[in-house]
């Protein structure tokens, strides 16, 4: 086919096309990446330079982790880091754990009130409880003040539920009869056959889930005392009430400024999810092509 005679959109980009397409991608990092560096800088950068400089600091002359120390020197972010932590890692694998059974269960054909459970789940997506009911509900089951309130109301996200099951019903019917025949329980497949297969699918789901536990604070604010919050809604506190660290707990003064403090307890707050995901990345690329492509 000759260069005439080609569509448009198989043409090669003219240059000054791809200029703009360069210019335009230069932007949007820009975009991404000053606001975080930003945030770093201001959060290793010095009292004076951050008072100098109008409380933030684009880049540190004199680089420190006075914020750093006083964070972990204080207790405070250390806990709420170990209880966020805690809170995710166990909150993700209970509903990793029950959201793949519910989601085996409903993909399966034949399967007893199978119907009347998948619409009553998708019935919670439609019509969610609010903030009233959801408290009271907590508070009768006796759940304040403990840290399965942060887990047990919200084990089971119907998204999520629903791409699970896609996935599974997507996997070849002849996979499933090849196991019947070998004589395998139902839970036989579902370790030995569904579970090795969705691997993609499950660490997608299972993303899903650590970010929403581990940035997770309005459950905190209604459930929980102050001594056993999250880091996510200690961090809101520091940045609503623009306080430094000890300002925030006991009314001292800081030796750090309060922007310092805020920025590094934001730091903390987000290097985990970024630690975690190159290791996911792959898995969630091939999870998310999964979910679109048909074969």
């Amino acid at each position: 086919m000759s260069s005439s005679a080609r569509p448009g959109w198989m043409e090669k980009p003219r240059p000054l096309t791809q200029a703009a397409k360069a210019l335009a991608l230069t932007a949007v990092v820009l975009l991404v990446c000053v606001p975080f560096l930003v945030i770093v800088s201001t959060s290793l950068a010095s009292t004076q330079e951050v008072v100098d400089n109008g409380g933030w600091v684009l880049w540190p002359t004199e680089p420190t982790l006075d914020a750093y120390r006083d964070i972990f020197d204080g207790g405070i972010v250390t806990h709420a880091l170990g209880v966020s932590a805690g809170v995710t890692i166990v909150g993700t694998l209970l509903s990793l754990a029950c959201t793949v059974t519910l989601a085996y269960a409903l993909s399966r054909p034949g399967v007893f009130g199978g119907r009347p459970v998948l619409l009553l789940v998708l019935f919670t997506f439609l019509f969610p409880p609010g903030m009233i009911p959801s408290f009271l509900l907590v508070k009768e089951l006796g759940l304040l003040d403990s840290y399965a309130s942060l887990v047990l109301p919200v084990l089971v996200n119907v998204f999520n539920l629903v791409v699970l099951r896609g996935f599974f019903q997507s996997i070849p019917e002849e996979l499933y009869e090849a196991a019947r025949l070998d004589g395998a329980g139902d839970w036989r497949v579902l370790v030995s056959v569904v579970l090795p297969l969705s691997k993609a699918a499950l660490a997608v789901v299972g993303l899903f889930y650590a970010v929403a536990y581990w940035n997770s604070w309005f459950y905190a604010s209604l459930y929980l005392e102050i001594d056993h919050w999250p880091l996510q809604q200690v961090l809101r506190t520091y940045v609503v009430s623009g306080a430094g660290l000890t300002d925030a707990t006991t009314g001292e003064a800081t030796v750090t400024a309060p922007q310092t403090v805020q920025m590094a307890v934001l730091v903390i707050a987000t290097v985990p999810i970024l630690l975690v995901y190159p290791f996911l990345q792959k898995y969630f690329t091939k999870g998310v092509l999964t979910g679109a492509v048909k074969s």
